[in-house]
């Protein structure tokens, strides 16, 4: 039987789209599976370093409280720097919303853990984020979520502060953006100067925060009370 051309081509085409999408969802699995290859090979190789910094450091690595932990610390440092692999693209997806809103956006207290490039050890506090919106919000998890991006990577805080005020300002085109970071940082605690009591502030102030005194004083009045 003769088919309508048009419902003939209509046909073909579906055909075509159903072997598209067989296609791609084939090379999205090869491409799991050497991810995954990939990540077993650099645990692997992360944790054979700790294998060797404990042996260096006079530790008997086959006794049974280290049997596994280099394998543990090799999983615990993936973790802590997972934000290496992820974007802000990934976590805003569709969450800007248009709206006809001007007025100060502020989430506080956003808790942040780190790991200082310098000596790998944690510094962590909280973060203080304000944006004035240009017609457009965003989820405010998400403000959280680009907190964790770039905290979960080997940092300072003072460029871990610009990250998430240019990640924001960026994404969204605010009028202005205020980020203020207040952390404790362990290399100064446990090492070092051993200053127990010492906690480190850092601000990064873009657009109408940076030129408006007034906003600067309403955002900080707002965030830094206790």
């Amino acid at each position: 039987m003769l088919l309508p051309e048009g419902l003939t081509s209509s046909f073909k085409n579906r055909g075509l789209d159903q072997r598209a999408r067989m296609e791609y969802h084939h090379v999205s699995a090869k491409n799991g599976v050497a991810d995954e290859n990939q990540n077993a090979e650099k645990l692997s190789h992360i944790e054979k370093a700790y294998t060797t910094i404990l042996s260096e450091l006079g530790e008997d690595v086959k006794r049974e409280g280290l049997l596994r932990t280099p394998l543990r610390a090799a999983k615990a440092m993936q973790f802590l720097t997972k934000g290496y692999k992820e974007t802000i693209q990934d976590i805003l997806n569709d969450a800007i919303f248009d709206e006809n809103h001007e007025e100060m956006v502020i989430v506080k207290d956003i808790d942040l853990f780190s790991l200082c490039e310098h000596h790998l050890v944690p510094f962590f506090g909280k973060a203080h984020i304000a944006y004035l919106p240009n017609k457009k919000v965003v989820g405010l998890s998400k403000l959280a979520r680009i907190v964790e991006i770039y905290s979960r990577r080997l940092q300072v805080q003072e460029r871990l502060t610009k990250q998430i005020a240019s990640a924001i300002a960026e994404a969204l085109e605010p009028a202005g953006v205020a980020v203020v970071i207040e952390a404790v940082h362990m290399c100064m605690v446990m090492r070092g100067v051993q200053k127990m009591n010492a906690s480190t502030v850092t601000s990064v102030m873009l657009g109408s925060f940076n030129d408006n005194a007034e906003t600067r004083k309403e955002f900080l009045a707002l965030t830094m009370q206790k």
